[in-house]
C-alpha cells in the first residue's frame, strides 16, 4: 500500500500580509500530480489543514478542489485537525465525505474508530488523533492524568495498541505534537504556536510503539526522527526561518511486514521516499548596504523572490523599503543590522551633553546617541556647522 504523508497545509495563512492562497494552490495540485503518478492509495494530512479556525470561503474552496481532485486522481484521504484548526469547522458534514473516501478525523475519541483499507497483504489501519488540547478533554476520562500533551497522546496510543493487538493487521498513526528528537526551539518556525498555554510539550518517541508508521505534522521542516517516524514538514514556506528548508512529502510504501526490509527489496527503492514539491516563490535574505542590494548584478537572481534584507548600513538609509522594492517587488521584511556598533563608554547620555564643549559635539552626541554609536557622517557635520553659522548671523542681526 503506497501512503504519501503530508501535514500542515495551513490554508488561509498569510506571508507578511500578502495572501499564500494562490501559490498552494499550485502546490497542492502538484502534490495531486505525485498521488495520480505514483499510484498512491491513500494520502495522510496530519493536521493544520487551516492557518485559522475561522476559515475564509476560498479557503474552504481551494480545501474542497483538492480534495475531489485527489479523490480523483486515485487516493482515499485521511485528515486530521491540529492546534490551528477548529475542530467543529473542519470536521462539519465528516459523515458524508467519508462516504467518498474522504475521512476527517476531529473528535476526541475519534481515534478509536480506525479508517481500514486493504490490500493484498491485508487491512492497513489508520488511527488519526486529533490535535487533544488536554484541558478540553481530561473531563472525559477523570480518573486519567491528563495534564501534558505527553499524557494525552500515551493515553491514546494505549488505547490504540489495545485496539489493534484485537484487530491485527498493520498500522499507520496520524499525530499532531511536538516529537522528542526534534529541537523545538531552533525546528520550529515562527508559524507553529506553542500546542501548550505555557511553552513547548515535548512527547517521547516511546509513545509511539507500535505501529509500522507514524506520520506526524506540527514541525514545518521534514525530520526523520526514526524510519517509521517522520515530519513532512508544511508544502509551502511560511516565514523565511523556514529559508532552505525543502518543500515536500513523503512517500510509505507498507508491505506484507509494514516497513519491513524484504530481502527483495533494493536499496534504491526504499520504504520511505522523499517526494519535493515545487517552490512557487523561493524565500530569500539578502545582506549588504542599501546602495549594493540595488546595484549589485550578482542579486539579479532574486527579483523575483520573496526578500527579507539586512542592511548593513552605519545609518539606518531613509525610505529604504520603497527603494527596495523597485528592484525587489517582493522585499517584505526589512532588518538594520550595521557592521560596526561602537560600545559605550559607561557614561550616560546626559553626562555627554554636560561634557560637550560646543552646540555642535552636543548634537552629534544625540546622533550617536540615538543611532547605536554612530555619530555625523562628514556631510552631516557640514550641514550642521552651516545651520550653526546661519543661526549666529540671524542672532547677530536681530
Amino acid at each position: 500500500m503506497k501512503i504519501l504523508h503530508t501535514s500542515d497545509w495551513h490554508i488561509g495563512r498569510t506571508f507578511h500580509t500578502h495572501s499564500t492562497l494562490e501559490h498552494l494552490g499550485i502546490v497542492l495540485d502538484a502534490l495531486v500530480e505525485i498521488v495520480r503518478e505514483r499510484g498512491v492509495d491513500v494520502v495522510a494530512v496530519a493536521g493544520d489543514v487551516f492557518d485559522s479556525a475561522t476559515p475564509s470561503k476560498e479557503g474552504y474552496a481551494l480545501l474542497t478542489g483538492t480534495l475531489r481532485r485527489l479523490k480523483e486522481a486515485g487516493a482515499s484521504v485521511v485528515m486530521t485537525s491540529g492546534n490551528h484548526d477548529s475542530a467543529t469547522r473542519l470536521g462539519f458534514q465528516s459523515e458524508w465525505a467519508a462516504l467518498a473516501g474522504i475521512h476527517v478525523v476531529t473528535g476526541p475519541e475519534q481515534y478509536l474508530e480506525p479508517i481500514t483499507f486493504s490490500d493484498e497483504h491485508g487491512p492497513v489501519h489508520f488511527y488519526g488523533i486529533p490535535y487533544l488540547e488536554p484541558v478540553l478533554i481530561r473531563h472525559l476520562h477523570p480518573d486519567v492524568p491528563l495534564k501534558t500533551h505527553e499524557q494525552v497522546l500515551n493515553f491514546a496510543m494505549t488505547r490504540i495498541r489495545a485496539d489493534l493487538a484485537d484487530r491485527g493487521g498493520r498500522s499507520v498513526v496520524l499525530s499532531h505534537c511536538f516529537a522528542a528528537g526534534v529541537a523545538p526551539a531552533t525546528e520550529a518556525s515562527d508559524v507553529e504556536r506553542d500546542i501548550t498555554a505555557g511553552g513547548l510539550d515535548v512527547v517521547p518517541l516511546g509513545v509511539f510503539d507500535g505501529c509500522d508508521y507514524v506520520a506526524l505534522g506540527h514541525i514545518h521542516g521534514r525530520a526523520t526522527l526514526t524510519e517509521r517516524v517522520r515530519y513532512s514538514g508544511a508544502p509551502l514556506h511560511y516565514s523565511f526561518s523556514e529559508v532552505g528548508k525543502p518543500r515536500g512529502a513523503w512517500l510509505v510504501e507498507l508491505g506484507a511486514a509494514g516497513l519491513g526490509n524484504s530481502e527483495h527489496r533494493a536499496v534504491e527503492h526504499p520504504a520511505v521516499e522523499w517526494v519535493d514539491l515545487p517552490v512557487p516563490r523561493r524565500l530569500t535574505v539578502l545582506t549588504g548596504e542599501l546602495a549594493t542590494l540595488l546595484t549589485d548584478e550578482s542579486f539579479a537572481g532574486n527579483e523575483r523572490d520573496w526578500v527579507k534584507a539586512i542592511l548593513t548600513d552605519q545609518v539606518r538609509p531613509l525610505d529604504a523599503m520603497r527603494l527596495l522594492q523597485t528592484r525587489f517587488a517582493h522585499c517584505v521584511a526589512l532588518e538594520h543590522r550595521p557592521t560596526i556598533t561602537l560600545e559605550a563608554d559607561g557614561s550616560t547620555y546626559a553626562e555627554r551633553i554636560r561634557a560637550a564643549k560646543s552646540d555642535a559635539e552636543i548634537v552629534a552626541g544625540f546622533l550617536s546617541f540615538v543611532r547605536n554609536g554612530v555619530g555625523p557622517s562628514e556631510f552631516e557635520s557640514a550641514l550642521i556647522a552651516e545651520l550653526q553659522t546661519e543661526q549666529s548671523t540671524k542672532e547677530a542681526n536681530a
